[in-house]
């Protein structure tokens, strides 16, 4: 990098190719994110000055002497950064570096006394006496054999993470890995990379398929060694499901794993295959027709899910209903209505079916059908359980019938920590207790928790399941409502008569014709409105007006009542950008709220936040949304929906995210008075017709669509949703 003195700054060697060096000792960790994917340090360098480096790794220690590569940048904030690409640690030489290495508390048992110490008697030949000699440190005063016993083993563990990182530098891979790889493997670590390195995309947090094939190359190792290939299938087994599906037909399979290895050998790849399934790794399916592939865990759950089912509706305990008609004419009576016959046939249907599903989009009269549901339940002296698969489904459930609601996995006492193992304490030896279990937003259940929920269903017990089958899927693998709905296990009735033609008409009028592939016709739609900006920036200005400015000008709270949704995450309205700018808009710095960075997010008091993964320790949920009361240095408290406190430490802090815009996928299950969704030029690649009736559903009072009316109609018209390839509904027809 340029500088005053000829091109260098102090402690910076310039590369001719763009490449920046700081070598120095590390003065303090200023950052590390949660998962130790992002770290901030201070360096002090060996020619003099200060400079403050990034990493995509875990940090080095404080004290340690360190090379670092990379590039200067300036950041908008805190200004001049090395952007680091390569750190190696370097071991000191002259009698100060080890001095202070020593002193930095690195090696367990030296405490700063002693390391001047140990250094006054040993000099320069130090680190070589730990090493070879440690019985040695004897001769300086004040240590004894149990604190030689302590700077012995701490010092081997250094010296092996700098084994590693070596090893991991001269096999052209980041040696910023390191400290994960010996956490993981500690002494064996070079062993499994040298004859293992596959095994590390299984078991060590953030190095996948492609960071343990680059070590395999590195070691010379058979593009089509069999290892390597199981490896990518697995890789690619696992991609394919985080697009929804459940399994892959086996031509597919191949496909993308030949892709991921790249390798033209497709008959190698079939046959490593079949040694998997053979070996029982990968489960096969033939339906007749097709060859399919599962991962183990989800075939498994799978059949559970199907055999659940069935078990369900086999076995579920006769509702001898007497005068079924009149307890429907007297409810119709006591609450001034009048149900449609679909609307009466479900009512029935609940009450003759084991499993029976209630679906139907907005206007549709689905809430008032689970009323009188319920209300003949409790006549009978049911015992009724209710539940949706997020806090704000739950809640809107509960307000929706006058009775406590759970999310499903309150419902099934979930605990355990995020990301590790959890259990529920609701499963077949545990059950639930109650005669009839009603959950509404089914079409966000994805496989797995559909089989938790099942497996704790009580024997002879009635499920009802509720939702709107032209929704988003789950984000999980999975198409469970659909497949349920169009195996005919059970009962089902679609309710598709819209009822609602209050003032709120024009956005139900707008979704359903949307869902229908037609274009609403604008100027009709009072409270359905488009407001065009080519120009992202334009979009994005025009969005933080409507928050900042027009919600509360119509009584509207901008942080509780109007949500800002987006098909992306990227651009500039993508959820992200927004989310920086609008936190700016209506949570501004003040000297009155303390804040702390936290890898690219900033939080701060007041924010707006929401909760992105499970934690049954807390007791909050993924899609969970709350507000930042407190933050103590590293420890962030929120507080979610009113009433559910949580404090998360600084590991912990990657859990949250900002709210104040968010994916069109995360508001399901949710309804705000106000919803605003840009629809720009950047967001065609993911525009369609689902997404775009998902956003404007969850839509109580207006909507506002800010954008391209080019990609308005686009989205609309692409009802070409990509296939989840699933096989639920074959194992509920009993076909395979």
């Amino acid at each position: 990098m340029g500088g005053a003195d000829g091109g260098v700054k102090a402690g910076i060697e310039s590369l001719d190719f763009g490449e920046d060096i700081v070598e120095g000792a590390v003065e303090r960790v200023v950052f590390e994110a949660p998962d130790g994917a992002f770290s901030v340090i201070s360096v002090k360098a060996k020619t003099g000055g200060r400079h403050t480096v990034t990493l995509n790794s875990s940090p080095p220690n404080v004290g340690e002497e360190v090379r670092f590569r990379g590039k200067f940048i300036i950041h908008p904030r805190f200004g001049e950064q090395l952007r680091a690409t390569n750190m190696e640690l370097i071991r000191p030489t002259d009698t100060a570096g080890i001095e202070r290495f020593l002193a930095s508390g690195i090696i367990e048992g030296v405490r700063a006394g002693f390391a001047k110490r140990i250094v006054e008697r040993f000099g320069e030949n130090t680190l070589y006496i730990i090493e070879h000699s440690p019985e040695r440190l004897r001769e300086v005063p004040g240590i004894g054999k149990a604190t030689i016993e302590k700077i012995k083993s701490s010092y081997m563990k250094n010296s092996e993470l700098r084994d590693i990182m070596l090893w991991l530098e001269t096999h052209g891979v980041s040696g910023m890995l390191a400290t994960r790889i010996y956490k993981r493997y500690a002494s064996f670590a070079i062993d499994m990379l040298e004859n293992h390195p596959y095994q590390l995309a299984y078991e060590v947090k953030g190095i996948g398929f492609l960071t343990a094939d680059t070590i395999a190359r590195s070691i010379g190792l058979d593009p089509e060694d069999e290892e390597r290939v199981a490896a990518g299938i697995t890789y690619a087994l696992a991609d394919i499901s985080s697009y929804g599906h459940t399994c892959a037909p086996i031509a597919y399979l191949i496909e993308a794993s030949a892709k991921i290895l790249r390798i033209e050998n497709t008959n190698l790849i079939d046959y490593v295959i079949t040694k998997m399934i053979d070996a029982s790794e990968l489960i096969a399916e033939d339906t007749g027709k097709e060859n399919y592939v599962y991962d183990k865990y989800l075939y498994f759950a799978e059949c559970a899910v199907a055999e659940r089912i069935k078990d369900i509706q086999r076995y579920a305990e006769f509702f001898d209903v007497k005068n079924i008609d009149g307890f429907i004419a007297e409810w119709e009576k006591s609450r001034g209505i009048k149900l449609a016959e679909k609307q009466k046939d479900a009512i029935k249907y609940a009450m003759s079916s084991g499993v029976f599903v209630l679906t139907g989009g907005p206007g549709t009269g689905k809430t008032t059908v689970v009323r009188g549901i319920i209300a003949l339940l409790e006549k009978m002296g049911c015992k009724i359980l209710l539940g949706a698969p997020t806090g704000r489904a739950a809640k809107r459930l509960a307000e929706a019938t006058g009775k406590t609601a759970k999310t499903v996995h309150r419902l099934l006492e979930a605990q355990g920590v995020p990301g590790e193992d959890f259990e529920f304490g609701r499963d077949a030896e545990n059950p639930l207790e109650a005669d009839v279990i009603i959950l509404d937003e089914v079409s966000m259940m994805d496989i797995n928790l559909m089989r938790h929920f099942l497996i704790a269903v009580p024997d002879g017990a009635h499920v009802i399941l509720v939702g709107d089958v032209d929704q988003l899927p789950a984000v999980g693998p999975g198409l469970v409502l659909k497949d349920i709905i169009s195996s005919r296990v059970g009962n089902s009735v679609a309710l598709n008569e819209i009822f609602r033609q209050d003032e709120e008409s024009s956005i139900v009028i707008a979704a359903h014709q949307i869902n229908n592939g037609k274009i609403p016709d604008l100027n009709k739609m009072q409270d359905f409105i488009f407001v065009e900006k080519d120009d992202s920036e334009d979009a994005a200005e025009y969005i933080e007006f409507l928050v900042a400015k027009y919600a509360p000008s119509i009584g509207l709270s901008s942080l509780n009542d109007a949500q800002v949704l987006s098909p992306m995450h990227k651009d500039i309205c993508g959820t992200v950008k927004l989310n920086a700018r609008l936190q700016n808009a209506l949570n501004p710095p003040s000297a009155a709220k303390r804040e702390r960075a936290f890898g690219s997010v900033t939080f701060r008091e007041g924010d707006k936040v929401m909760q992105t993964k499970n934690n049954y320790e807390k007791k909050v949920f993924n899609g969970d949304i709350g507000f930042v009361t407190e933050i103590i240095d590293d420890r962030i408290t929120v507080i979610f929906d009113g009433e559910t406190k949580a404090t998360y430490a600084k590991d912990e802090i990657g859990e949250l995210t900002l709210a104040y815009a968010m994916s069109v996928h995360k508001s399901q299950g949710s309804e705000y008075p106000l919803i605003i969704l840009p629809l720009v030029k950047a967001h065609y690649v993911m525009l369609q017709r689902n997404l775009l009736y998902t956003a404007v559903t969850r839509a109580k009072e207006r909507v506002f669509l800010i954008g391209d009316k080019k990609a308005f109609h686009y989205a609309i018209k692409n009802d070409r949703t990509k296939k989840r390839y699933t096989l639920l509904k074959e194992r509920l027809m009993g076909v395979i």
